[in-house]
């Protein structure tokens, strides 16, 4: 099988088309330049292809001899970033990669999504089925996303694997290293009574649980939640995290309400001058939403089984910090 990945000099990404080159698939990067990433990459005998998911004859480059398209690239939350440049990578660039991909006869698109889709869990768990809720401009962009990609795949007859990953973590990762740091220093500072839950999911298992979204036939034109074998409320993912580091667990809580509005008025001064606030209001949505979620249908149809426990990937992941000095 020959794949090619999106968003390969990312975190998630990059991890994935390492994972797939483990399994002996022939692995192409679409990268948006050479860079220090991108030869990394190429040093494991992953192919680069130089491009942006923006640029149809990129794409049209991209897919030439693939089999299947594992679809990772994304823009991110960025507090400064307008509602169309979320939409032009996690929306329409979807769609135009859904149609590329038929033209070129590739097999099977697999498009990372979120479960951000669903917001704020009322009745955990969740499952693909539950209610689409976004919170966000990142979240509702993704969610289009999904939408014009199916749209696309009606159209052309492309066969579009939808996967809702959760939490995502391991080493590599830099979204949580301010809470695993704050807790190994013990400054982290819960918001409200810590009681929602928070679920997390290891790396490598949100790679094979891509893998298997490609792999498997009947997969076709489904859509999978992603996510770790454990759940945990936050307080108790704090505690899990200081007992790795050793460390006794913080136990400073804050009201949240001030908190909000102070980032809401960060939002309001630094966003109209493109500046990223030092302080926002989706920070606060970590200490007030819900994310507990159901991975009964990506195990009964896909075989997906998460292999890191919750403990062992705190402690992988913290010794990775501890390798980078961010500790």
């Amino acid at each position: 099988m020959r794949a090619l990945v999106t968003g390969a000099t990312g975190f998630t990404g990059g991890h994935l088309a390492r994972h797939l080159r483990n399994r002996g698939y022939g692995v192409r990067a679409l990268v948006r330049g050479e860079d220090q990433r991108s030869a990394a990459l190429a040093a494991l005998g992953i192919e680069l292809s130089i491009g942006d998911l923006t640029d149809r004859a990129a794409l049209v480059r991209a897919l030439g001899g693939v089999d299947i398209v594992y679809n990772i690239g994304a823009t991110y939350r960025q507090a400064a970033a307008s509602k169309d440049e979320y939409s032009a990578i996690n929306a329409r660039a979807v769609a135009d990669l859904v149609e590329a991909s038929a033209l070129a006869g590739v097999g099977r698109v697999v498009h990372c999504s979120t479960v951000g889709v669903h917001g704020d869990v009322e009745r955990p768990p969740a499952g693909e089925d539950a209610p689409l809720r976004p919170g966000d401009e990142y979240q509702r962009s993704k969610l289009e996303g999904e939408r014009l990609g199916r749209e696309a795949a009606a159209q052309t007859g492309m066969d579009l694997v939808i996967a809702r990953p959760s939490g995502i973590y391991g080493p590599g990762d830099r979204r949580l290293l301010k809470l695993f740091r704050g807790v190994a220093r013990r400054r982290f500072v819960t918001l409200g009574p810590g009681d929602i839950f928070y679920h997390l999911t290891y790396v490598e298992d949100v790679a094979e649980g891509f893998r298997l979204c490609g792999d498997v036939p009947a997969a076709a034109g489904r859509t999978y939640i992603l996510a770790g074998g454990e759940v945990t409320t936050l307080n108790e993912l704090v505690r899990r995290i200081a007992a790795a580091a050793g460390v006794r667990q913080p136990s400073l809580h804050l009201p949240v309400w001030p908190v909000w509005l102070a980032g809401a008025a960060c939002e309001a001064v630094c966003v109209p001058l493109g500046l990223e606030p030092p302080l926002y209001r989706r920070r606060v949505d970590f200490f007030t939403k819900s994310r507990a979620f159901d991975i009964a249908r990506a195990r009964a149809e896909l075989g997906f089984a998460p292999e890191v426990g919750l403990d062992e990937g705190i402690r992988r992941t913290l010794a990775w910090y501890r390798e980078q000095g961010w500790l």
